[in-house]
């Protein structure tokens, strides 16, 4: 595996999802992520509670590949930032261990001032150093 600096790494992905250029996201996708990269969320408390109860005990959410990469990312910044409401940030420094990055993250209120959510991100990298499973955790 090539050198990786994981802070550098944490400080793209977090600028993905606050990035305005869907352009520049669709690039940032293809070099942070492996091509058939795997992004996995185990949805908000509520939203997992909801599936449960639906019959899905297991109830995570997946993009995999570049095109769903860039469709997740884009869909969280239209709801979240674009409207000016958020900006998502590193809570946490980088923390590495051979080949697993992970972080904390926050999602900031701009209007209220204040930090409203976050989340633990867990990544796994390739051999080549990019995303080949990105496990998040909304707290």
């Amino acid at each position: 595996m090539p050198a990786i600096d994981a802070q550098d790494l944490i400080e793209r992905y977090i600028g993905i999802w606050n990035e305005p250029d869907p352009e520049i996201r669709r690039k940032t996708v293809q070099d942070l992520w492996a091509e058939d990269g795997l992004h996995v969320l185990r949805p908000p408390q509520e939203m997992h509670e909801r599936a449960v109860g639906l019959g899905f005990p297991t109830a995570v959410l997946e993009a995999r590949g570049h095109d769903e990469l860039h469709a997740r990312v884009t869909r969280a910044y239209d709801e979240f930032v674009a409207p000016g409401t958020y900006v998502f940030r590193i809570q946490e420094a980088a923390r590495r261990l051979r080949d697993v990055i992970t972080f904390r993250w926050e999602s900031f209120h701009t209007g209220e001032g204040q930090v409203t959510g976050g989340g633990l991100e867990f990544l796994v990298l390739d051999e080549d150093g990019r995303i080949k499973v990105d496990y998040q955790f909304v707290d």
